[in-house]
């Protein structure tokens, strides 16, 4: 099977041996986006609805330089500090899914640079 790796300046750059996203098999995996400002390479402030935006902002601007766009979203992963979180992070889905999207949602101990939010995705392309 053929892979194609992608990376884009738009969204911040991997933090590990890792591109932001691989096509594969006509799907877009995208990795675990944190709110990191591209710009700097830093965990933004605010709420974590204002944290949302941003990992979705990434995750879009990732899924572009691929060629397909959020909507075409078929699974998403979402990895929260702290679940009581859940429902202002969810108020955001919209943003990323369509009624055929598969959310999870996991309150996860730790994610990387002490994140609140972490969100990966599969798209079509």
């Amino acid at each position: 099977m053929n892979k194609k790796a992608i990376i884009t300046d738009r969204a911040p750059a991997a933090i590990g041996p890792y591109s932001q996203a691989v096509i594969s098999g006509g799907l877009l995996f995208l990795s675990g986006q944190l709110p990191m400002d591209p710009a700097t390479g830093k965990i933004s402030k605010g709420s974590i609805g204002d944290k949302g935006h941003i990992v979705f902002k990434n995750l879009k601007d990732i899924s572009s330089a691929a060629g397909t766009a959020l909507h075409s979203a078929v699974k998403t992963t979402v990895f929260l500090a702290d679940i009581a979180d859940f429902q202002a992070v969810n108020r955001l889905r919209p943003v990323l899914q369509t009624t055929q999207s598969r959310p999870s949602t996991f309150q996860v101990a730790a994610r990387p640079l002490g994140a609140k939010i972490e969100v990966e995705a599969i798209l079509e392309l």
